[in-house]
């Protein structure tokens, strides 16, 4: 029984079989998750109202002194954090930006920095056992030990690069619906100010109309409401809100609301000068993508277009030239 496995494990067309089926069945899933995974927005919402408790507590323990500190966040895996703490993974596989990275993607709490650090240990052991099991135990394809085992390692290298790889593509699909959300929401916000409403109600009310084209920065928005209502220093909640999203733009809103914070100037006039520039920004990315397209379709046209193409004009004069029936 097991032989017999094995051998249809070796046979190149049994992998392509299972390869197959396993890229249809992610094509299914991913076709058909938009369906099933209910209400982002609540979900996120809710674990941002987390957020504000937690900063209501810090702040009501601070003015209190002495008590201990309470934190309403999510507790981390049990055995996630013992595996963590007794191999002391925070001093040999954490960096000085692994945070950083994990806020910018929206992980936030001390559960996203254990599951981080146990999966950079978990991955590439993954990695490695599978490797090895395959190349010297299902099929070794003809090679000698030192390539398989080379195979095994460069496995290994992509298993402790594995969990950055995703963090990284995580957070540049955040970044990105932040950034396409980011001029409607200014001008909302340029409306709001306008308007007669204070900073904190401009917010709160933007992150409720934004939540439905971009639920990364609604949960931005309300958690610096949250901010600017429990924190002293009104400038942190907004330097905290460019240093989570990471983007140039905010930034640069950010420093004008410090700006306006500081030294009285108008709010109005800035934030129009930005929505305008953060207008004229996506679209010339609009534009840039457009211009980048017909070097992109080139060898698509190439190699699947041309062909299709030369057969169908060809292939009746051939019939003709020789007599074909």
């Amino acid at each position: 029984m097991l032989s017999s496995l094995l051998a249809k494990l070796a046979d190149p067309q049994t992998m392509a079989a299972l390869f197959a089926a396993f890229a249809a069945g992610a094509t299914v899933l991913t076709l058909a998750m938009p369906l099933v995974e209910g209400n982002t927005l609540n979900k996120r919402m809710k674990a941002v109202a987390n957020e504000r408790e937690r900063i209501r507590a810090r702040e009501r323990e601070r003015m209190m002194k002495g008590q201990q500190k309470v934190s309403l966040r999510q507790e981390p895996k049990a055995y996630m954090k013992q595996i963590v703490h007794r191999f002391k993974l925070g001093d040999w596989l954490g960096t000085t930006t692994a945070k950083e990275k994990l806020v910018r993607a929206g992980f936030r709490g001390p559960q996203a920095e254990i599951t981080f650090l146990f999966f950079r240990l978990v991955a590439p052991i993954g990695f490695l056992i599978f490797s090895l099991f395959y190349l010297f135990v299902i099929k070794d394809f003809g090679q000698p030990v030192m390539i398989r085992l080379g195979i095994a390692i460069g496995a290994t290298f992509v298993g402790i690069k594995s969990p950055e790889i995703f963090l990284s593509n995580h957070t540049a699909k955040r970044q990105l619906s932040i950034r396409r959300a980011w001029p409607d929401a200014l001008d909302l916000l340029l409306i709001c100010v306008e308007a007669g409403m204070s900073i904190e109600g401009a917010f709160r009310r933007v992150s409720q109309e934004v939540g439905t084209q971009s639920v990364a920065l609604a949960e931005e928005l309300t958690l610096t409401t949250a901010e600017l209502s429990y924190l002293q220093d009104r400038r942190v909640a907004y330097e905290n809100l460019a240093h989570r999203t990471g983007l140039d733009s905010i930034k640069a809103v950010t420093t004008a609301l410090i700006q306006a914070e500081r030294y009285g100037t108008p709010l109005g006039t800035a934030l129009r000068v930005l929505a305008q520039e953060s207008r004229d920004m996506r679209m010339s990315e609009a534009e840039k993508k457009a211009a980048g397209l017909p070097p992109k379709l080139t060898v698509p046209m190439i190699l699947f277009f041309l062909p299709v193409l030369f057969v169908v004009i060809m292939t009746p004069a051939l019939i003709q030239v020789f007599g074909w029936r």
